[in-house]
């Protein structure tokens, strides 16, 4: 069995980690802050000192964090694992970043007889924890195929899309569709509430129609119970959908509904609440429209 490098130990990529434990393999970790690491020491994972460690120790590398920069210097920069690499090594990015650096990671890699896969994925928190993400992936095919055993220890749909870049393509897509249906979901509870029926009933009601979707599920969920603590923080979301508005830019497609949950997550950021659950979206629409 493969004996797998894991950078980046935040929300997501913890119980990443766990699941490949959990699975059988030999994990080697590396996280800029010390007590991650010291929960996986104790679950049986061992610990680098820098990505270059990580991937002197293992056959593959993953990494999960958080924005084009940090992927770059994981992988290229100083100690990074370009640095200790043997060829042959698989480097699997399973950040959301935007789609030009990870064909530049690709790229640079290959030169050196590294695998890439970008890879990123979809589910937050809970699917994480429960190893059912939605895993979509660019690059060679042969390379996905022979990680697919990887893939299945953490997601369950998982979807080969094409070159190197595709899957945050898709992952800019899906970010899209979440941030317009949380929107969504915000407006319609919102115009609920200020209309004076029970919300909850409401919610109900839509979960049994055409309107129903994962977001109204969880999310409606969390505005119901005034839940705000993240499982995919605001900020982390407004990151991704810079990512989403520069691609837009890139292909010369314009992304009108985009820009505008951008605008409303800004206005949420400069109020000091980047750090909450992106579902927070409900309290802005309270706030004005007088509910709060």
């Amino acid at each position: 069995m493969q004996r797998i490098g894991f950078i980046g130990l935040g929300i997501m990529g913890k119980p990443m980690a766990r699941n490949l434990l959990k699975a059988g393999y030999a994990l080697v970790v590396y996280n800029r802050s010390r007590p991650a690491m010291e929960e996986l020491l104790a679950d049986g994972a061992t610990l680098a000192d820098s990505p270059k460690a990580v991937a002197e120790q293992v056959d593959v590398v993953i990494s999960c964090v958080s924005d084009s920069p940090d992927v770059e210097a994981v992988a290229l920069g100083n100690d990074g694992v370009i640095e200790g690499a043997k060829s042959g090594l698989t480097f699997i990015d399973m950040s959301t970043i935007a789609p030009a650096t990870a064909r530049k990671v690709y790229t640079a890699l290959k030169e050196k007889g590294i695998d890439a896969l970008d890879a990123p994925v979809s589910g937050g928190d809970i699917g994480a924890q429960q190893g059912t993400l939605s895993i979509m992936v660019g690059g060679e095919e042969a390379v996905f195929e022979r990680s697919r055993p990887i893939f299945e220890a953490m997601g369950k749909n998982i979807v080969y899309i094409g070159e190197a870049g595709a899957g945050q393509v898709t992952k800019a897509c899906n970010q899209i569709v979440v941030a317009m249906t949380v929107q969504a979901v915000a407006e319609a509870l919102t115009l609920a509430k200020k209309s004076g029926v029970d919300v909850a009933k409401v919610r109900e009601a839509l979960m049994g129609g055409f309107a129903q979707s994962r977001v109204l599920d969880v999310h409606g969920k969390r505005i119901l119970e005034r839940n705000f603590q993240p499982g995919f923080k605001l900020n982390l979301h407004r990151k991704d959908m810079n990512i989403v508005l520069q691609t837009g830019r890139e292909t010369s497609v314009p992304l009108f509904g985009s820009a505008q949950v951008t605008s409303m997550m800004d206005a949420l950021l400069a109020q000091d609440q980047g750090e909450l659950d992106n579902s927070a979206l409900a309290t802005l629409y309270e706030l004005l429209s007088g509910l709060s």
